[in-house]
This record gives C-alpha cells, sequence and structure tokens, in this order.
C-alpha cells in the first residue's frame, strides 16, 4: 500500500548543489500565472533551499513552474544536501519511540529546540501500521526516510518506508521463508534488519536476517534483500556466520553493521552484497557490554560498563583498526547502572552529547560531566531515538 498525494516527489539524495542556474531559470519561466519579483535566479534558489519542507510542499501551488521546481530531482537532492549539512539543525527532528499501557506512540522532536530551548514539546505521529498491542522497531534512518517494522499478532512482520515530513510511506511487499506458518507462532521468531542507501545503484534497500530454528536448535539462516526499485525480495546465499544479537544495523560508508553473539562486527555491503568483519577497538577484552552506532557519519562503539561508566569510540578512517579513537568517557547519572545507557544520539557544535537513559533524553557535557535531563512535554518513557533530516525524498519506485 502506498499513500501517494496528489504529486510524486522523485528518490534522489545524491547531495551536490546545481551547477546549472540556467536550468532552473527555465523552468520558472514555464508560466506567468503569478508576477515574479524580478530577482536573479540564483537567489530564488537560495531563498527556497532554506526553506523547510512544510512550505515547500505549500509554495508548489502557487505556479505550475514552481511546482516542476520543487519536484524537479535536482531541487529534491539540493534541498536535502543543504538540510542535511545545516549546522544549525534548523531542518532536524528527533522522532521517539515512547510506551504507554496499550499502544506504541511515536512522537517527533525539534532537534534544535531540544540543544538549545529549556522547554521542548512533542508533537504524537500517526505513523503508518499503528495499532494496539502491535510492536514497533525503527530498522534505520536514511536520507529523511524512517524504515520501521511492526510485528503483528501472528507473529508476521509489516515493514514500512515512511517519510513523516511528506506525509507519505509504502508498505513493503511481505517477505516469504521457508518455513511453516506454524513457525511464527512457534515463539522462535528472532528477525533483524537493516535499511541503507546504494548511491551507485540510486537504490534503496532492506536487508533481513531470518535465523531458523529446528526443535529450538538454530538450523539455518536465510537472508534477503528488498530494492525499492524492484519492490522486490530475492535471497542470498553466502551468510555462513552465526545468530546477530537483537537491535538494528547501523549503516555507515555504504554498510550495514550488526554484532553477533560472540560480539564481532559484522558487515553487509550494499554494493557487492559481501559480508566481512570489522576488527573491533583493542580494548575489546576490557568490555561488560557493547553497543554499536553512529557519530558525525562514523561507526561508534560503545564499551558500557555496568556500574560507572562507558566508553565510547569512533573508528575515524573506516576499516583500518588503529583508527579506532576513544573520543570521551560518559558517567552513569545513576550508580550502580540501574537502566541501561544507550550509545549516543548526536554529538553537538558545542560538544554536548545528546543521550537516552532510564526512559529519558538528557544532555552529557564532557568537559565538566554534567548532566542536565531535558524538559520535554506531552512525553513519556522513552524507548528508541532516531534523529531524521527533513527532506522530499519520496518513498514510493519510480519503476513503471
Amino acid at each position: 500500500m502506498e499513500s501517494r498525494g496528489d504529486e510524486v516527489i522523485p528518490r534522489h539524495p545524491k547531495r551536490s548543489k546545481p551547477t546549472n542556474p540556467a536550468h532552473f531559470s527555465s523552468i520558472l519561466s514555464q508560466d506567468s500565472v503569478l508576477p515574479m519579483p524580478n530577482l536573479p535566479t540564483e537567489l530564488i534558489l537560495e531563498i527556497l533551499l532554506k526553506l523547510p519542507v512544510k512550505s515547500l510542499l505549500q509554495f508548489r501551488s502557487v505556479s505550475k513552474s514552481w511546482l516542476s521546481l520543487i519536484s524537479s530531482p535536482e531541487f529534491v537532492k539540493a534541498h536535502l544536501s543543504s538540510s542535511a549539512s545545516n549546522k544549525n539543525y534548523t531542518h532536524h527532528g528527533v522522532m521517539v519511540k515512547v510506551s504507554t499501557e496499550s499502544v506504541f506512540v511515536v512522537k517527533d522532536c525539534s532537534l534544535r529546540s531540544l540543544l538549545y530551548h529549556p522547554v521542548t514539546e512533542a508533537f504524537d505521529l500517526d505513523y503508518p501500521g499503528k495499532s494496539p498491542n502491535h510492536y514497533l522497531w525503527f530498522v534505520g534512518v536514511v536520507n529523511g526516510l524512517i524504515c520501521f517494522s511492526i510485528r503483528l499478532f501472528d507473529g508476521l512482520y509489516d515493514l514500512f518506508l515512511w517519510n513523516p515530513s511528506i506525509r507519505k510511506y509504502k508498505k513493503l511487499p511481505n517477505f516469504r521463508l521457508d518455513v511453516s506458518r506454524r513457525y511464527y507462532l512457534d515463539g522462535h521468531v528472532n528477525f533483524k534488519f537493516g535499511f541503507a542507501y546504494n548511491e551507485l545503484q540510486d537504490d534503496y534497500k532492506v536487508v533481513g536476517i531470518f535465523p531458523i530454528y529446528t526443535r529450538g536448535h538454530l538450523s539455518r539462516v536465510e537472508v534477503k534483500i528488498y530494492s525499492l526499485k524492484r519492490d522486490s525480495w530475492r535471497c542470498i546465499d553466502d551468510f555462513r556466520r552465526q545468530e546477530l544479537l537483537a537491535g538494528s544495523a547501523k549503516f555507515v560508508n555504504g554498510k550495514l553493521h550488526w554484532l553477533d553473539k560472540q560480539w564481532n562486527i559484522i558487515s553487509i555491503d550494499l554494493a557487492d552484497e559481501k559480508w566481512a568483519e570489522l576488527e573491533r577497538p583493542s580494548c575489546f577484552k576490557q568490555y561488560v557490554f557493547l553497543k554499536l552506532g553512529v557519530l558525525g557519519g562514523d561507526l561508534s562503539a560503545s564499551y558500557i560498563y555496568a556500574s560507572s561508566h562507558a566508553d565510547v569510540w569512533v573508528m575515524k578512517e573506516y576499516g583500518v583498526k588503529e583508527s579506532w579513537t576513544k573520543i570521551f568517557t560518559t558517567k552513569s547519572p545513576g550508580y550502580p547502572m540501574t537502566h541501561p545507557l544507550h550509545p549516543t544520539i548526536l554529538t553537538s557544535n558545542e560538544g554536548e552529547l545528546l543521550c537516552m537513559f532510564g526512559g529519558r533524553l538528557m544532555k552529557y557535557n564532557t568537559k565538566d560531566n554534567m548532566i542536565s535531563y531535558l524538559d520535554v512535554t506531552n512525553f513519556g518513557p522513552c524507548l528508541e531515538a532516531e534523529i531524521y533530516v527533513e527532506s522530499l525524498i519520496c518513498p514510493f519506485s519510480q519503476q513503471g
């Protein structure tokens, strides 16, 4: 199922500013429904690129030429590049999964407000597939598209691609496993997913890892990859590794990363669909608990010590073990640690960390180890949080 609307905005996230203003000038001169100020095309374009998605959706109604401009692949990619690189986080949001008595609620906060305002308001979002007692997981966020899964009563999963900024979504076709339907009801289901973008193919992909058990023992692992361009799943057969730990994959450098049950970092390259193992920081023997994350576009590893603190490492040069660098240590807000300390969500321009602890969002100052819990209204116990950038990227396949 697809939620479309009047116009389909192209999928095109490649991040480079347009180099031919004459192209946009020709678009803007296509009609004269409204007299336009005598402004250079470059200036008009610069203004439009700084606007939020909500305003651009409204401006599509100005004229046919503005609709054509704002819907063009060149503008969509330029706007994404401008929004993603905005150092003030003007066009960034934080999507949070909040637990209530009967349903998982998804709320949206302004990232800029969380970082710089004393009080932030959270807004409820009606995500597709919402239903009481259905369990929702965030799979990943790429270019403003949120991929999430919902586990149904019968043990099956629904997967969605959703752009909350333009209020459009796509329900992915169901994957088919070589098991009986009864298998899903026996409680063995422990599926893993990852969401990624292949820039070379200009294609969004979802990787599903499906461990299959027989009489309570792992017998095999099926791996399937969904392509948005093809709108279909297919199998790949070379997965020969252990079962993976719980948690969604982290997308860095064109690859998806998980941890296996031996705490090895396992990756799949979306270009050639080959599996590999990434070396961990050399301090691994001292770990208590390890979690992967992404900081500033780099792969991060948080070594969480149950009673006191967490060390956060970043791989500065992808694939080079020696480039793992410990960038800071976060103290536990509670001693002993009574709640899991989640991987850092963001490092702000001022060096403060946006973290989640005990179901609350907090800022952590690495210079003086000061912690400040954020005042968020219309909120609740926080289970997951993902940062996304507003974009015009559409979750629909353009084929056919």
